[in-house]
């Protein structure tokens, strides 16, 4: 089949690498344009530089609906594959491949729509999450279904290494996808929609953290921020980020600390109490310094017992 990929982050580059080395052909790549980041300088999107990599043209637009439509139609697809692209596609370009468009979805669907599925089935405690293809409509994530690949999740795994792990699963998927669309015993199903969760896309500021939550939510709110855009506090108004933290079991210590409370122990280990339990902090960063394990912070003097997070 003739093939056109529409994707933007590192998360779509595994996708069509993954389609690359198949018998199809890839015969463009749409992707968003260029921006502008550090110190003004230019920067492509990682889909862009596989493509360029690979000698595939590429096509870029600050509205597909708006420019792409004729280019689309002279290139003529057999199918259209979407991985997390940015932009909505109307109606009329999902017309034009014989096959239609086909998008990879981060999530069990119809659970956890939108544009931020992993961090949020982390910060929502799933011990299960996968891959869903689905063939592209207009409302968001909510196409009919053609296959899904479930994985469990690891007790400690935060949102960058699940995404590591669901991009490969997601290239697998696709490459899967593909073939069963190319025999013509594609089935589709719908998407159930009482079951339909919907999440917005995370914001730096969400990564504030509410001390009258539980351990439990803290930790995995933890997991679902990091890498980006990691959870915060503030220690003598200074921003104060905690990279990597665990829950605490000990029930009897928890239960004298108030919510934000501080207590370190043996110079080494720091705790800090929520509304049921307390979390250990593990690693840290403090606003203008570099981050580090907790208990080489401690010897700064900056973290002691009796201290309040806010």
């Amino acid at each position: 089949m003739r093939i056109l990929f529409l994707g933007t982050p590192d998360f779509a580059v595994e996708a069509l690498k993954k389609i690359l080395a198949t018998r199809h052909e890839v015969v463009g790549v749409v992707t968003q344009p260029d921006r502008k980041r550090n110190r003004g300088e230019i920067s492509f999107s990682p889909v862009k530089e596989c493509a360029i990599e690979n000698n595939i043209k590429v096509y870029q637009y600050e509205s597909i609906r708006k420019e792409g439509v004729e280019d689309i139609k002279a290139i003529n697809p057999d199918i259209m594959v979407t991985c997390a692209f940015g932009q909505i596609i109307s109606q009329e370009i999902l017309d034009i491949p014989k096959y239609g468009v086909v998008n990879i979805h981060a999530s069990l669907l119809p659970k956890y729509r939108g544009s931020s599925p992993i961090q949020w089935c982390l910060i929502k405690g799933e011990k299960k999450t996968g891959i869903t293809i689905m063939r592209t409509a207009l409302a968001v994530d909510s196409g009919d279904i053609l296959l899904q690949k479930e994985i469990d999740i690891l007790p400690d795994e935060n949102a960058g290494e699940l995404f590591d792990r669901l991009a490969v699963l997601g290239g697998e998927a696709i490459v899967e996808a593909l073939e069963i669309i190319d025999s013509g015993k594609a089935k589709y199903v719908p998407q159930d929609e009482s079951k339909a969760t919907h999440y917005p896309m995370i914001k730096k500021e969400d990564g504030h953290i509410d001390w009258s939550q539980s351990n439990i939510d803290i930790f995995n709110k933890m997991r679902g921020f990091t890498p980006w855009p990691s959870v915060y506090s503030f220690l003598d108004k200074k921003l104060f980020k905690i990279l990597k933290c665990k829950i605490v079991d000990n029930d009897e210590m928890a239960k004298d600390l108030s919510q934000g409370e501080v207590l370190v122990e043996n110079h080494r280990k720091a705790f800090v109490g929520c509304k049921s339990g307390a979390i250990e902090l593990l690693e840290v960063q403090l606003e203008g310094k570099k981050a580090m394990d907790i208990a080489t912070f401690l010897t700064s003097g900056k973290l002691k017992t009796g201290a309040k997070l806010d």
